[in-house]
């Protein structure tokens, strides 16, 4: 392992260290400028963002770590990437979104990651990379390893909610991470005067007790000298710095922008003016005789680097459909649940918070890379119980109290889970997954994929969902469909106590993210016979709670003993109703239901959402699809009143479905074949 001194370079002389340095940003430079006429001739499509003028902040900040040491990098990180050790050919190759690219093509210029290389990828979200560096760096200080990192955003960023959020949680937690922003003092066109309530980014530090420096980030000898103080400071347990690095960029936002001229050609005379080669050159010229032949040698010799990394782009395939088999979702494991047969589930009970904790103390004993975060879930264990006692037992490394930092908290589970531990996120009421879309939709579901799938995402975000204990129309919503929507996601709904074990224990144990809901009204279900056993339950796969001829109700989550209520009272009327529970929404057991409708011949769907695009639509379609010709009517919905959950008890009740209109649902449509 590497001294404090952080890098390989700190072993040569200054004269050395600076060629290298200088060699490194030219490689960066070359790279960009072909990189930007590939473009232009259309080998490079979409769009790439450049990082000439900024070379010595990629160059001097890399220079400074160690090779176990991560970076997470942003739009425009190309700099950063072949700082931290990429090859430039596979590089090349994902900007032509060929095979041999560091992602097979899939992830383009904005998400290049070589995590052999602990490069975690760019990112096309603006300021994303603040929050997944932030888990990344949690994991770092749990496996404490003395591994640190750097979370590379631009100035635009740092007016990002994310970026707040990140920094608090980091130097609460004394992280070992170094935020390094570089400052181009444009977002897009406006200006960071227009847009930023501070004459310096570094002055906000002072407000999450963290150094806050600025630099010529220009000058890469004071880039790498800012970047040793951070990580030595970093790796002793005193947590993050923030650095922000004055720079320019001397093109346009990105190679596809196409923009009236905001910036004045003075402006751009004395930006490029700063040019850090030539500040460089001029250095080793002047204070190390650095011969002009040396220089030419280098040119020479990038050059052939540039040539040789297009050629192996140029001569790399393009992806076909057949290499998309495994990149979106990581497979599934077995599940264990035959193995409590045929002794059966046994008579002791759990209720539904008590079945879940068990599954999470379960997997915690037997997984060490586990860690919980959320609001409140250590002292009090979350205000369903849920995570009672689990402090006690594991610590509160383990079980950690977040502030409300919902984004914050949701993008340090995904930088967390993609280095290696296997983080369980409590949303406190699940209507506040909308300010964890992002982390969710745009980064957890994405990233294999993004990636090229080669890594996995092994998360869990849970917590309370839907309505029925008056909280009314922000805490009492079913958003599953929202959900479902996405690739890459997995989407559990337990209805009772024994599948919420082995569920649970099913998604701890899956490499996807999985969204876990957890109704309200579960919490106060009587206790269900649950078995002390380590079982899972297998993703993907329905169950029929009750079997019937007359009619299919598929119902999810508090749905699920309404319909089977209902069902018993029909068959006092003489029709026998099937009622299937998906437990699963994404993947969703389509091959059950339909199989279920081609023997009753008629379909209910009953669930809490609305019925405008929600669940219930995604059923319906699917099984006209499948099974349109086995239908002897229309397929009804029984879904919450298209309105925002009530306050008023009686006024929530009639917007909620209940018993009686799965009843009605079912007799009306029976009925109406009977007589036809």
């Amino acid at each position: 392992m590497k001294d404090d001194a952080e890098s390989v370079l700190t072993t040569l002389p200054d004269s050395a260290k600076l060629q290298a340095l200088w060699l490194m940003m030219l490689r960066i430079r070359r790279f960009e400028q072909r990189a930007h006429d590939l473009f232009l001739e259309g080998v490079v499509k979409g769009t790439a963002h450049s990082c000439v003028g900024q070379e010595a902040i990629a160059a001097g900040a890399c220079a400074a770590l160690r090779d176990t040491d991560f970076i997470i990098t942003h739009h425009r990180g190309h700099g950063h990437c072949l700082a931290k050790g990429a090859e430039m050919g596979r590089m090349m190759a994902e900007l032509m979104g060929r095979i041999d690219g560091y992602c097979r093509g899939l992830g383009g210029s904005m998400h290049v990651a070589d995590l052999s290389r602990n490069i975690l990828g760019a990112n096309g979200v603006v300021g994303a990379g603040i929050g997944i560096g932030t888990g990344a760096a949690l994991a770092a200080q749990m496996r404490g390893e003395g591994q640190v990192g750097i979370a590379f955003f631009g100035d635009g960023a740092a007016n990002e909610g994310i970026f707040h959020e990140a920094l608090n949680l980091a130097s609460l937690w004394k992280l070992p991470i170094v935020y390094l922003c570089e400052n181009n003092q444009y977002g897009l066109s406006t200006t960071m005067q227009e847009s930023t309530s501070v004459e310096r980014l570094a002055l906000r530090a002072a407000g999450y007790s963290m150094p806050g420096i600025t630099i010529n980030g220009n000058h890469v000898e004071a880039v790498r000298s800012a970047v040793v103080e951070a990580t030595v400071r970093a790796r002793r347990g005193d947590g993050p710095t923030l650095i922000e690095a004055m720079t320019w960029r001397w093109g346009d936002h990105s190679m596809r922008a196409n923009l009236p001229a905001h910036r004045s050609v003075q402006t751009m005379k004395n930006g490029m003016a700063q040019d850090p080669l030539a500040h460089t050159a001029a250095l080793l010229q002047s204070s190390h005789g650095i011969s002009t032949s040396w220089f030419d040698g280098m040119q020479l010799q990038v050059e052939t680097e540039v040539a040789d990394a297009e050629a192996f782009a140029r001569a790399s395939p393009e992806p076909t459909w057949g290499d998309l088999s495994d990149v979106v979702t990581a497979p599934h494991a077995a599940s264990s649940e035959a193995a409590l047969w045929p002794g059966g589930v046994g008579e002791r009970k759990l209720n539904f918070a008590e079945a879940i904790n068990e599954a999470l103390a379960i997997e915690m004993r037997r997984e060490p890379s586990v860690v919980l975060i959320g609001e409140d879930i250590g002292k009090i264990g979350g205000i369903f119980a849920v995570t009672r006692g689990l402090q006690d037992e594991f610590g509160a490394d383990r079980v950690r109290d977040t502030p409300i930092s919902e984004q914050a908290i949701a993008l340090a589970a995904v930088g967390a889970a993609v280095s290696g531990m296997r983080p369980v996120v409590e949303i406190q009421i699940f209507d506040f997954v909308t300010l964890m879309m992002d982390a969710l939709v745009n980064q957890a579901a994405k990233f294999r994929f993004m990636l090229g799938g080669k890594p996995t995402v092994p998360m869990v975000i849970r917590g309370p969902t839907g309505g029925g204990v008056r909280l009314a129309a922000q805490h009492s919503q079913s958003l599953e469909s929202w959900l479902m929507h996405v690739p890459g996601l997995v989407v559990m709904a337990p209805s009772n106590a024994y599948d919420a074990k082995g569920m649970m224990l099913s998604a701890l144990r899956d490499d996807n993210p999985v969204v876990f809901l957890e109704h309200k009204m579960a919490y106060l279900l009587p206790s269900h016979p649950v078995p002390e056993a380590d079982y899972t339950i297998p993703i993907g796969k329905a169950v029929v709670r009750r079997n019937g001829t007359d009619c299919t109700v598929v119902a999810t989550m508090m749905m699920v003993e309404k319909a089977l209520a209902a069902a018993k009272k029909l068959a006092r009327e003489g029709i026998s109703v099937e009622v299937i529970d998906p437990r699963t929404l994404r993947p969703l057991d389509i091959d059950s239901i339909v199989a279920s409708v081609k023997k009753t011949s008629r379909l209910v769907i009953a669930h809490e959402g609305w019925k405008r695009a929600g669940f219930g639509a995604e059923v319906s379609a699917a099984v006209a699809e499948e099974a349109i010709d086995w239908l002897d009517g229309p397929i009804v919905r029984v879904t919450s009143k298209d309105i925002p959950m009530p306050y008023n008890d009686k006024l929530e009740r009639a917007t909620i479905p209940q018993e009686i209109d799965i009843l009605e649902a079912v007799r009306k449509l029976v009925r109406r074949n009977q007589e036809v």
